[in-house]
């Protein structure tokens, strides 16, 4: 039973970065439209995608022992980083896509990890 409960966290974070970037797409869609909004969508989405992966590198390590997790964690933040940039690079090749909105909609889903430092303590 408390194995279901130990990536509680891990689904809130991830919760809490789709709710931002929805969130931050919404309010760029009702200033500007689909145009304005199509940036920090695929901001928040190129921040969104690696963190998925990370976690679930490390949710399919859960029960190995410890050297495997931490394997499973360098891992993990190594192919983070290396999808990261790749998918900034992909992003950034779309004509039509604004690079400040871009890392707004980045930098706000970013910031779910901050907030969640101070609100979701156990």
């Amino acid at each position: 039973m408390a194995a279901r409960n130990d990536f509680s966290t891990v689904r809130k974070l991830v919760f809490g970065q789709v709710l931002m970037t929805a969130m931050v797409a919404s309010g760029f869609l009702l200033i500007g439209g689909w145009k304005s909004a199509l940036s920090p969508l695929l901001g928040g989405m190129v921040a969104l995608l690696p963190n998925l992966y990370f976690a679930y590198k490390i949710y399919l390590a859960r029960l190995s022992g410890a050297q495997g997790i931490l394997k499973a964690f360098y891992a993990g933040e190594t192919a983070k980083l290396l999808l990261t940039a790749a998918l900034f690079t992909i992003v950034l090749q779309i004509p039509s896509v604004d690079f400040l909105t871009l890392l707004i909609g980045y930098a706000a889903v970013l910031s779910v990890f901050w907030f969640a430092l101070f609100l979701w303590r156990d």
